[in-house]
């Protein structure tokens, strides 16, 4: 009986000491598990303030760095703008000058042909001026024919070209110039033109009487005085070295008293010459 107790007892102490045992044992894991629990909750609130540190870094660092860039931005593109600016101020600079420099090369080529063209045109117009002179010139000496006079009568002169010496007038008396010749001739006697011409005047000359006057080349002018009659042509007619003009006679009062002839003048541009030197 005392045996069975014995055992029982142990058994029941036995039983609570592993009870307390047990228990003892599981307070100290529950302890270390809620140690543990806490150490890992800081750990984990450790963790999450780092991260929200790293994240609050993160974004100031991701402010700055916008900033930074939005500067570095604005930066790059003012100087962008700026170069670009630069850029088409030369662009426009070389444009203006090429512009420039156009204008002035088309200007000068303008110059040049224009005065190329003006020193070509007065080349060919001084050419055409020559050519024309010279055409006008062989023109007018194929035109114009070398004067050479005739005696408009046949006959001795019986009386000469005298301006710077006097001869005496037997009609006045006395001692005069005489500006053309007197060549003997019976009346009547057909009077020709010395040279082709065209009849410039018929008239009476209250000196020299009857008097034609034909005009010729080169300024020259003949007159024929101390007529009878101008018949066979008239004022503004043409007539040929040789044609009939008139007849010889006695109508001259300077010259009435000497024997009937011709008074036969020459003159070069107005001016009274020695017809000796011209007639052939």
């Amino acid at each position: 009986m005392r045996r069975n107790s014995r055992v029982k007892n142990n058994n029941g102490k036995s039983l609570a000491d592993k009870m307390i045992m047990y228990s003892i044992i599981g307070i100290v894991v529950l302890t270390i598990v809620l140690i543990g629990l806490l150490l890992y909750s800081k750990s984990l609130k450790d963790e999450v303030k780092d991260s929200t540190m790293s994240l609050e870094q993160m974004a100031n660092l991701t402010g700055n760095n916008t900033e930074n860039t939005e500067s570095a931005s604005t930066d790059i593109g003012k100087t962008v703008e700026e170069s670009q600016n630069e850029v088409n101020s030369v662009n426009e600079n070389a444009s203006n000058n090429n512009t420039t420099n156009t204008n002035q090369s088309n200007t000068t080529n303008t110059t040049k042909n224009t005065t190329n063209n003006t020193v070509t045109n007065t080349t060919k117009s001084t050419n055409n001026t020559n050519k024309t002179t010279q055409a006008n010139a062989t023109q007018e000496t194929e035109t114009k024919k070398e004067l050479s006079f005739q005696k408009p009568v046949d006959g001795e002169i019986s009386k000469e070209y005298a301006k710077d010496n006097l001869v005496y007038s037997e009609t006045l008396k006395e001692w005069v110039t005489h500006l053309g010749i007197d060549i003997k001739a019976e009346k009547t006697t057909v009077v020709k033109a010395a040279e082709e011409g065209t009849i410039k005047s018929i008239k009476n000359d209250p000196r020299y009487g009857l008097t034609i006057v034909i005009e010729h080349q080169d300024g020259f002018q003949t007159i024929y005085s101390n007529l009878l009659t101008s018949e066979f042509v008239v004022e503004g007619e043409k007539v040929e070295k040789g044609q009939s003009i008139g007849t010889v006679g006695n109508t001259a009062v300077f010259e009435i008293a000497d024997e009937p002839h011709l008074h036969f003048e020459i003159l070069k541009d107005s001016i009274q010459v020695d017809p000796n030197i011209y007639i052939k």
